[in-house]
């Protein structure tokens, strides 16, 4: 059974930096990861992915050039860099990874994503 495990949430103020965590037990071994968010209210929204294969990765329009996506494929880790951070991007942050083989163009379609495995989440809040 596929296990992912998040880790490096936290309370900051807007402008500063966290670094989140997941680690794939289990023996996942598919290409693709990504990370989803939930603010409270509010419908899960796909944040980035990571296809390690081909090296690609894809941003939702409202963290690009802000957050950044990386994976160690030794630890089977996926990592989420996010900087500047707002009060907007407060929310309980999931690791996702397909059940299936996904190819790199689909692994940039969080719709696809959505139906993976999920982590348990972590929560990051921002305050102004």
């Amino acid at each position: 059974q596929v296990q992912l495990v998040e880790s490096g949430g936290g309370s900051v103020q807007a402008g500063g930096s966290l670094r989140l965590s997941c680690a794939a037990a289990g023996g996942y071994t598919g290409l693709c990861m990504g990370w989803f968010r939930q603010a409270p209210g509010k419908e899960r929204e796909g944040v980035a992915s990571i296809s390690t294969g081909v090296g690609r990765t894809n941003y939702a329009d409202s963290v690009k050039g802000r957050f950044t996506i990386s994976r160690d494929n030794s630890k089977n880790t996926v990592y989420l860099q996010m900087n500047s951070l707002i009060p907007g991007d407060t929310a309980m942050y999931y690791c996702v990874a397909p059940r299936d083989f996904v190819d790199y163009i689909q692994c940039g379609h969080f719709g696809i994503l959505k139906s993976g495995y999920w982590g348990q989440g972590t929560q990051v809040t921002v305050s102004s």
